[in-house]
């Protein structure tokens, strides 16, 4: 039985012109993406991505303007039978960022990396400079096209 599935991600950029970006390991793979998750019924896709950044980083946020929302067949990378569905918008944080923000890729603490035991998932965030930020940046196909976007735009 195919099923969908519903992301929402969010394009946060600081007043340094950096872009935030998720470091996760997920079942063995290493992925960097934007911020976000998926979408519960009953909610909004911006309640949705209000609720995601509460509850990965304990932050507040705006969330402006729609940037994408996917427009082509996307396979899960996880489950071969669910497509997803991915929408992105931009998000403005209202408070400042408490969550520990690491300088390298994948650089998982001991708490993250036993909360990657538990669950086998875990996260990390970081700011990419406006500069070195691009589509390579980013490991998910849909993520790497609104970076393209982003880029060309700005």
């Amino acid at each position: 039985m195919s099923r969908f599935n519903i992301r929402v991600y969010g394009l946060l950029m600081n007043e340094q012109r950096q872009v935030l970006v998720s470091d996760e390991l997920i079942r063995g793979m290493y992925i960097t993406k934007f911020p976000g998750g998926g979408l519960e019924f009953g909610e909004g896709t911006r309640d949705c991505l209000r609720r995601e950044f509460l509850e990965e980083m304990n932050l507040k946020v705006e969330i402006g303007n729609h940037i994408y929302t996917t427009d082509y067949f996307q396979m899960s990378a996880f489950n071969p039978e669910h497509q997803i569905i991915s929408i992105y918008y931009t998000a403005k944080a209202l408070e400042n960022i408490e969550a520990p923000l690491r300088e390298k890729p994948f650089d998982f603490d001991e708490r993250e990396m036993k909360k990657y035991q538990e669950t086998r998932e875990t996260e990390t965030f970081r700011f990419i400079n406006w500069e070195d930020f691009s589509p390579e940046c980013l490991t998910l196909p849909i993520d790497k096209i609104v970076a393209g976007l982003i880029k060309n735009n700005h």
